[in-house]
């Protein structure tokens, strides 16, 4: 049960639906997480209301769900934003649903609810659509599919407050890369909008969104996986320009990563901070120290984690910073001791409360895999057998048909039923096509085509958030810029190739096979180059076979 509530919440499992099952009663699920400020205001504003709670104890079975821990769930009943509020039919299906409730809203879902249960009962349950619809259009890859999204990105461009859309305002991480490669003026005041009203000057780190066109109103949450996926972003936007405009937000963040949200019991990086009064209320910096720190949920979880070894290691490649790689290897260390265990990855660290599953999920799956390959680009090859086992394990439990699901097809209620995610089918694929390059297997690069064909049907239809899709189908149509370097990852070569500018070519070291040790070569797509020696000579190597 919730402290802070007087609703008798039970855990979600078999045993709260054969509750609401024996009674004849609906659920009521609540989706909720440690961040959320709006979750904590409706716990003490309409759940802590005590005839609200009185009924909602006697006419329903109540369950709570914390999304971060259980990611299925979240991904089957989230009702557009968090609190999700939603009413089920014993089986699990969705007789309605809404948002942030208050009381007097709550009161009248609550009669509404029940008098739906009364007359129709179950018969008034449905499957959400996407639960439905279980296999995406498929279609052909072709090189319209970029020029489209660029075209996507140019038509929803503000031009007055940068970023994309009208509100809310999302940082994008996924598509500022994009951008950053083929419209680069479009991306840096992108760039720029981003770390100029999302960025947390006192403390570091960026917050989560902004509810206006302008960039006001903001969101005060900070969550790793969010701030990981910035952190390389805006290194790949330092790769590209040589400006500390964009190195300084990412080293910024990264000091925020390494103090606030580094949990040294586990080794690893905690999973967000929650809104604080001071930042919230705009106190100034002096009577911010004097503030008391928001809260940090310390759940240690294998995504997150992953996106931010990727994040510092990416950094760590162009800079040489010796910070951000030391708590790479930290955190992946972790990762690969207490999160992987013969090619699954689970979704929590055994320190963290959560989803007693220890099946894989495709989005752990896909960016523990990216972390890996860029371990095995950046640091140590020697990660390539746990990032084959990890692609391999995907693929034998997780691929049907052309795509992926997001997990096994059990579970509780509509967790049982089969998710195509494209976000991270998309995610996967783009880490198999690095994969392929790093250890030569094609049938990882067939595996990512397959895949993006699967969903290539409704490209079109794809918005600035999926930016990533058409980022995958370039590299894998072009084929991505691979340097070979025959020399120890860290040396002269190895990072002159780490930091040519092209964030989305594979760097692949202690490439002996076919070359002289203290050479480099580039290929891209079938143009090869000849070796190199020196820094110098690669960088006109890359510069001959791009032109």
């Amino acid at each position: 049960m919730n402290d802070t509530t007087r609703v008798e919440w039970r855990e979600w499992g078999q045993a709260a639906f054969d509750e609401a099952a024996e009674a004849d009663i609906p659920v009521l699920l609540s989706l909720t997480a440690t961040w959320c400020d709006h979750c904590h205001e409706m716990d003490d504003e309409t759940y802590g209301e005590p005839r609200i709670a009185a009924n909602v104890n006697d006419s329903f079975v109540p369950i709570r769900v914390d999304v971060d821990r259980y990611p299925r769930v979240r991904d089957r009943y989230n009702m557009g934003g968090f609190p999700s509020t939603v009413f089920l039919a014993p089986d699990g299906k969705v007789l309605t649903g809404a948002g942030y409730l208050g009381p007097d809203g709550m009161r009248q879902v609550l009669d509404s609810v029940r008098t739906m249960w009364q007359t129709k009962g179950s018969g008034a349950a449905r499957i959400p659509r996407p639960l439905r619809e279980d296999e995406p259009p498929a279609g052909k890859l072709t090189a319209e599919i970029e020029t489209g999204m660029l075209g996507h990105l140019t038509d929803t461009y503000d031009e007055v407050a940068g970023g994309w859309g009208e509100s809310p305002k999302f940082p994008l991480p996924d598509a500022l890369e994009f951008a950053l490669k083929r419209d680069r003026e479009m991306a840096l005041r992108s760039f720029d909008a981003v770390s100029a009203n999302l960025l947390d000057e006192y403390d570091g780190g960026f917050y989560r969104f902004a509810t206006d066109r302008d960039w006001s109103g903001l969101q005060h949450e900070k969550l790793l996986d969010s701030n990981g996926a910035l952190v390389r972003a805006f290194a790949n936007a330092y790769l590209l320009t040589g400006s500390n405009e964009y190195r300084e937000p990412a080293e910024r963040t990264i000091e925020f990563l390494t103090t606030t949200l580094w949990n040294g019991d586990v080794d690893a990086f905690a999973n967000s901070q929650a809104p604080g009064e001071a930042a919230a209320h705009g106190i100034d910096a002096t009577n911010r120290e004097a503030a008391d720190d928001p809260p940090v949920d310390d759940g240690v979880f294998a995504g997150p984690n992953a996106l931010a070894i990727d994040g510092l290691l990416t950094y760590y490649a162009y800079t040489d910073d010796e910070r951000a790689r030391r708590y790479a290897e930290r955190a992946l260390e972790t990762l690969r001791e207490g999160l992987i265990s013969d090619g699954v990855v689970a979704h929590a660290h055994a320190n963290t409360d959560s989803s007693d599953e220890n099946d894989p999920l495709l989005t752990n799956q896909a960016r523990a895999l990216t972390a890996l390959t860029t371990t095995a680009s950046t640091l140590d090859t020697g990660v390539l057998e746990e990032a084959t086992a990890v692609a391999d394990t995907t693929i034998d439990r997780l691929h049907d048909g052309d795509s992926f699901l997001d997990g096994t097809t059990e579970g509780v209620g509509l967790v049982e039923r089969p998710l195509r995610p494209l976000d991270a089918n998309v995610a996967l694929a783009d880490a198999l096509i690095d994969l392929a390059a790093l250890t030569g297997d094609d049938e990882y690069r067939e595996y990512a085509r397959e895949t993006l064909e699967a969903f290539a049907g409704a490209s079109e239809r794809f918005g600035v958030q999926i930016a990533q899709y058409a980022t995958a189908v370039s590299r894998l149509l072009e084929g991505p810029l691979v340097v070979y370097v025959a020399d120890d990852p860290g040396s002269d070569l190895h990072r002159a190739a780490l930091r040519m500018a092209d964030h989305e070519k594979v760097v692949v070291p202690d490439a002996t096979d076919d070359l002289e040790e203290g050479t480099a070569r580039v290929e891209h797509g079938d143009e090869t180059s000849t070796p190199a020696e020196t820094p110098e000579e690669l960088s006109e190597r890359v510069q001959s076979v791009l032109e």
